[in-house]
Formats: C-alpha cells, structure tokens, sequence
C-alpha cells in the first residue's frame, strides 16, 4: 500500500470517528435534554393536594418547632421530609376569617368573613370563589372534613355548593365545639349519631379521619384535593368537659404528674398527630407519595388556655385573638418528595391567602382576579419566592367595640388597638417576641404603616366598625 493510500486511510477514519463522536454526542445530549429530571416530571403531572389544618394549635405545640413535653413524632416525619417554614401566617386571629382567607385568596380586610361574629347562616356567597371550586373545574376532586364556618347547611355558602364534590363535618362553627356530637353534616345530608351526647361512643375527630382516608383511597384515579380541617385541639364546651378539653383518654399522658386539664390537651394534640400519621401511610401504601403535596398547618395561635407547662405559641407573644405574632404566626410544613427538598427550613414571609395561586398553577388552572396572594411553588422548590408580599395585613374586633389592626412590612410589624391609638412597632429581626416598641425611632415606618392601615381594608356592611354585637349563636344544642 502506498504511503498516499495510508494517509488517506488514516485521514479517512480519522474523520469517521470525529463524525461518529460528535454524532453520538450530539444524541446523548439530546437524549438528556429530552428526559426530563424528577423534578420537571413531577412539575408536569399534577399532583394531588391534602391540605391538614390543626384547629388552635400554637407555634410552639410541635416537636419541630421545640416542644419539650408533647411528643408529635409523625408531624416531625413529615418536616424532616419536607420543609418547615418559620414565617408562615394565618389568615386571622380567628377561625372563620382565617378560613375565607385560605378559601378565597384573599386577606382579612378583603374577604366576605372578617370576624366570628356576626354571626351569619352564610358568609360565602355565589359569586365568591374558592380553592376548590378552582381546582374542581380542572378535574380535581374535592373533598373536605371538619369544620367549615362559611355556611350553614342549605345556604349558598355550603362547602358543597362551593366546588366540594364530598363534604363531611361541621358546616356551622359552633357546632363543632360539640366532640361527642349527636349528628355530623355529610354532603347534603347528616349522618345520625343518636345518643352520642350520653353515650359518647362517637368522637367526632375519628369519623373525620376515617372519612378523610376513605376519600383518599377513593380517589387515586384522578388527581384530588383533600381539605382536613381538623377541630382538635380546640376547646370543647363546657358541657362535654369541666376543662373544655373532651377527649375519649388521655393516654399516652395519663401516667404523667400533670393535672388533669395538661393531660387532655396533650392527648388531643397526640390524637391529631397519629391521624396525621395514618393519613401519611396510606398515601405512601397506595404509592401515591411522589404524585402528592401535603401540607400541615394551623388556623390561628395557640389559646390562652392551654396550660402554661407546654409554651403553646413557643417564643412569640400574644395567644389566638391578638393580633400580635402568638395570634396569627402558625407551623407550617409542606412535603413532596422529588420536588420540596427534604429536610429544610424556610424563612420566606408566606400566609393563607398564597394557598389559592400556588394550588391553581399546580393544577394549570387560571388564578382568580384581584387575589391578594403569590404563588409558591418556586419556594416550595427550594428557590427564592420570586414575587413578595407588599404586606401582610390583619384586623379583629369589628363589631366588639373595638377595632384592631396588624400590618407586617418587610421585617417591621405594626400593630394599633383602637383606630385612635397609637402604633406600636416592632423589629421581628430583632425583636420577635415583640417586647420592645420602636415606634419612637423609626418614624418614617410608622407613617409608612399607617398608610397601609387605611388603605388596606374595604369597608363591609356585615361588619360596622365600633359596634357591639349582642346577638348569639345561630347553633344550639
């Protein structure tokens, strides 16, 4: 062979084996752009969406978030699976507003319930629109368990007439201060429990979560949004309880050296932490786990009630009612394993009324206008929430003969108690046990604060301002 035939040879698979090299290369990175990672596949299925809500449980009632006394071990599974975050807010001091804020997007000077009194036989109204009506007209099933406060049984504002497929609990507030129940609303109907209030053979909390798991098991052929709107560990009336804590046993904490009234609250808290706990194995059993988002939260602080041994609210001031950090900071925990990075905590200042946007762009659905909340779903990804809060703004007492207002911005919180008085400020950097007023040294934000207060809130006819309410519940016994 001649040495021009070699060089031609050599030049020839020379060039054969680039071009097969680059060849190969050129598909191996399309081949890796073209499989998507865990995280965009999971970002494309929608996932299912269960939604645990704890009934005034405070800051500092969880494991996680440094309780001593009360052990909470599947709630400290589910932070050490997901993320805890430590700046996460409640729609209210109270129950009800807190519920239109998580249901409507928006915050407790927009909402159609401000308050827990009035009381009205509805709050919602038809053109209202809620989490679940938006993901319902995706194809998400929607069911709920426990209480509702935002319509009564046949009205409009009914969780069933307000995009919940299934809806099983309390429609009306006060009836769900009632544990040993002698009926639980159940769609359009009731479910009997005739002579429970002698018998107390039925807790109420256990019906609410072997339904909630039936709706799980049910639904595992469309994606679903399971609201669990817990009553525990909400103070019962003082018909089913000297202390207001009706609970079937105080075990594990019966053998304690506690008075009695620490043993019930421990154990409702222990009762609540095992369901959540059942709730997690069974999507983990039905391999459900990587398809589903699980949040847990609470409606508003922890009560003054609770015995003093177990720091209900942990190092923030005030209990449920005020509008200081105590009354509306709550625990916060979400898991989606492949997509929330396991194990973290998050201090992005987030509240109820970001639930409403961050389900719809997890569903692919439109978001409703004029909504007061972000979505998270970048935050929930371990990323920097993209879009903050220009504030956060609460208010309480409307018809009390007094009229309360909170604003947080940036990390500044300002509170006034009367629309006369003074604001106080508080650097939550700082300061987050809220001790020191600064209000005399940081003008320029209380002015700032101010503005906000007056602005913030649309005037509601259903709650004149400096009235007193003298009417009663719409429930009875």
């Amino acid at each position: 062979m001649s040495i021009r035939a070699l060089r031609n040879l050599k030049t020839n698979t020379s060039d054969g084996l680039r071009f097969l090299f680059t060849s190969a290369l050129f598909w191996l990175m399309v081949s890796l752009l073209s499989v998507p990672t865990a995280v965009q596949a999971a970002e494309k299925q929608r996932p299912n969406i269960i939604f645990i809500m704890a009934d005034d449980l405070g800051y500092g009632d969880l494991g996680c978030y440094g309780q001593k006394l009360i052990q909470t071990p599947h709630i400290d599974q589910l932070a050490a699976q997901g993320m805890r975050f430590t700046q996460a807010y409640a729609g209210a001091s109270v129950c009800t507003a807190s519920r239109a804020v998580l249901m409507t997007g928006l915050h407790n000077g927009h909402t159609p319930a401000r308050d827990n009194i009035p009381h009205y036989p509805t709050y919602l109204q038809a053109d209202d629109v809620t989490v679940a009506e938006v993901l319902n007209k995706t194809g998400y099933r929607c069911g709920g368990v426990g209480k509702w406060s935002l319509g009564d049984a046949g009205t409009v504002g009914r969780a069933t007439n307000q995009g919940f497929d299934m809806w099983f609990g309390y429609l009306n507030q006060d009836h769900a201060h009632y544990y040993f129940t002698e009926y639980l609303d159940d769609n359009e109907g009731r479910l009997e429990l005739t002579g429970n209030r002698e018998s107390r053979q039925q807790y109420s909390h256990d019906l609410l979560t072997d339904r909630a798991l039936k709706f799980i098991r049910t639904s595992t052929e469309e994606p679903f949004f399971l609201y669990a709107a817990y009553t525990v560990p909400h103070f019962s009336a003082k018909e089913e309880d000297p202390h207001g804590l009706a609970v079937p046993s105080t075990d594990p904490y019966s053998d304690r050296d506690w008075d009695a009234k620490s043993k019930k609250y421990a154990a409702m808290v222990h009762r609540l932490d095992r369901d959540v706990g059942r709730i997690m194995r069974l999507v983990d059993e039905l391999q459900l786990r990587e398809r589903t988002l699980i949040i847990f939260t609470s409606d508003n602080g922890g009560h003054k009630g609770v015995p003093k041994r177990f720091q209900t609210n942990g190092p923030l001031r005030g209990f449920k009612r005020d509008l200081a950090e105590g009354g509306i900071r709550v625990p916060l925990i979400a898991r989606w394993p492949g997509v929330i990075p396991a194990d973290t905590v998050n201090a992005e200042v987030i509240a109820f009324q970001d639930m409403l946007p961050t389900f719809a762009e997890l569903a692919g659905a439109p978001v409703p206008e004029n909504v007061d909340g972000v979505s998270l779903v970048q935050t929930l990804q371990g990323k920097p929430l993209p879009e903050k809060h220009d504030f956060l703004y609460w208010d309480y007492g409307h018809c009390r003969a007094r009229y309360d207002q909170a604003v947080r911005w940036k990390h500044w919180k300002g509170i006034r108690h009367g629309q006369q008085a003074a604001i106080a400020l508080y650097d939550l950097n700082q300061d987050l046990g809220e001790t020191t007023d600064v209000a005399e040294k940081h003008p320029e934000v209380v002015q700032r604060i101010a503005q906000i207060m007056e602005t913030a809130a649309v005037p509601s006819e259903r709650y004149p301002i400096g009235t007193r309410y003298r009417g009663k519940a719409l429930w009875q016994p």
